[in-house]
């Protein structure tokens, strides 16, 4: 069973460890590239703050985003901006997600995300954990897949198997770090492939920010996922 306070807590964690690492960058860096292509650290920050934005939508019934255009363009908008503007955006969003989770609310009510994408009002706090924590890494500032929480390792794994699981473009697969193992791909009696790694190797591979030359693979070739 998902554990919603359980996981806004994780969220204010992973949001401290990244305003922490924010702060000590500056004008300069802010305007640097990221690890995502065509965005630079600015633009990560500006989306990190918009999707909690977002994420305050969802909880409360309105659309996610008023198009896909909009989003677009209000990072666009909010990139350029100074160190200073991007750590009040970035607190002042958090507390807004933070405040809405606290609302008491049926956690197992459905609800629309973008695109059509309907999910469990339960599974937003570690929607939101995955987007202050992933984008942390993209910052590329000294936070690495290494130093993600063991538990959101594992979890979003599972996520992203889950996710390309039958998918038929992707092979059947069997995933292990050598402790845990995961099944993902088109349905199969057996897996055709099995990669073996550590558990942020094996996320970096699934979440498209490692291109898995670290992992073992048996079987045939290392799988080319679908963009997320």
């Amino acid at each position: 069973m998902i554990d919603h306070a359980h996981d806004l807590a994780s969220v204010r964690d992973a949001t401290d460890r990244l305003l922490i690492a924010v702060a000590k960058m500056d004008n300069a860096s802010v305007a640097e590239p990221s690890r995502l292509p065509g965005w630079s650290r600015g633009h990560v920050l500006a989306h990190i703050a918009r999707n909690a934005d977002a994420l305050v939508n969802v909880l409360e019934g309105r659309p996610m985003y008023i198009s896909g255009d909009a989003r677009d363009a209000d990072i666009e908008r909010d990139a350029p901006r100074p160190l200073d503007v991007h750590l009040a955006d970035l607190r002042e969003s958090a507390a807004r997600f933070q405040e809405a989770g606290a609302v008491p609310a049926d956690w197992s009510r459905t609800v629309e995300l973008r695109n059509g994408v309907t999910d469990s009002a339960s599974r937003l706090p570690f929607r939101r954990w995955v987007e202050v924590d992933l984008h942390h890494v993209d910052l590329g500032i000294g936070y690495e897949l290494e130093d993600l929480p063991e538990q959101f390792v594992e979890r979003e794994t599972d996520f992203l198997t889950e996710r390309f699981a039958g998918r038929p473009d992707v092979p059947p697969t069997h995933l292990t770090d050598g402790t845990r193992a995961w099944g993902t791909g088109r349905a199969a009696s057996t897996p055709e492939i099995t990669v073996t790694g550590s558990g942020p190797d094996l996320l970096g591979w699934l979440a498209g920010r490692r291109d898995g030359s670290a992992l073992t693979v048996r079987g045939g070739a290392l799988p080319t996922l679908p963009p997320l």
